[in-house]
């Protein structure tokens, strides 16, 4: 049986429906980035695309800064960030990566938290990002490796493209080249940041039962949701039965995968 995707909706809009779906799994990566990128306690941090605030309450858990301000496109998810990071450090605001109303050489350390692919110029956000950083400040983010050890989506959307290789064009691996080592390094290097480094991130993806896995999904944020919400109940139904038989299962119903992140970081002269 052939799926036949009816126009898919982006969303990336409710905080409530996006913690379930890939919050939970952000907020994992986000520990083990900040372990990795050391930034010195007392420092002044941007977080780009900051979403429901999963990396900004990371790094005030983990890096002791002294300020940290969120900006993200959607309203929703800064509403979401301001009512749950209440921390009077952290600081969010609606803007535009791309474009931000932030002074120049103003902050210690900007960050994009798995959403420089999502971007419609990476190149003029890193930009921007390292426009905003003083100098000897940092510039870094993460982005999941969709063409390889995100497995969660990586089983969704091989089931898609067997009941329907037309979706190919909307599988976030084939979509975003922008996230693998090579190209990440490329537009580091290319906004003139230095001594640029990529880093695998692996952090577990446990599920409590394939409804753990799969109700997610049914929230419609992000491509692949959005897709599974295109569908109507049946082929929806032939999509979900297809995964459900080729992921692992424990003898309690478990899952258990991994997430890779490719994590990115540029020095600013």
């Amino acid at each position: 049986m052939t799926v036949e995707p009816s126009q898919p909706k982006y969303v990336w809009t409710a905080g409530d429906l996006y913690e379930p779906y890939m919050g939970r799994w952000s907020r994992l990566v986000a520990c083990e980035y900040l372990e990795w990128l050391a930034v010195p306690a007392g420092m002044d941090w941007l977080d780009v695309g900051c979403g429901t605030g999963a990396l900004t309450q990371a790094i005030l858990n983990h890096a002791s800064p002294r300020s940290v301000k969120g900006v993200d496109p959607s309203p929703d998810f800064i509403q979401y960030a301001q009512a749950h990071v209440t921390d009077g450090r952290a600081s969010f605001e609606v803007g535009d990566a791309q474009s931000m109303r932030i002074d120049n050489a103003s902050v210690d350390a900007a960050v994009a938290g798995l959403v420089l692919n999502f971007f419609p110029q990476p190149r003029r956000a890193v930009a921007e990002m390292a426009r905003v950083v003083r100098p000897g400040g940092v510039v870094a983010g993460y982005v999941w490796d969709y063409a390889g050890e995100m497995q969660m989506l990586r089983y969704f959307w091989d089931a898609a493209l067997v009941l329907d290789p037309a979706v190919s064009g909307l599988y976030e691996g084939h979509r975003f080249p922008l996230c693998q080592p090579e190209p990440l390094s490329e537009l580091f290097t290319q906004a003139g940041l230095h001594n640029v480094v990529i880093s695998p991130i692996d952090v577990p993806t446990d599920f409590r039962d394939f409804d753990d896995y799969w109700s997610p999904y049914l929230g419609g944020q992000g491509p692949a949701a959005g897709y599974a919400m295109s569908l109507d109940e049946p082929r929806r139904a032939v999509l979900r039965d297809l995964i459900r038989s080729r992921l692992s299962t424990g003898e309690d119903g478990s899952i258990h995968l991994i997430a890779r992140a490719w994590a990115v970081r540029g020095s600013k002269a």
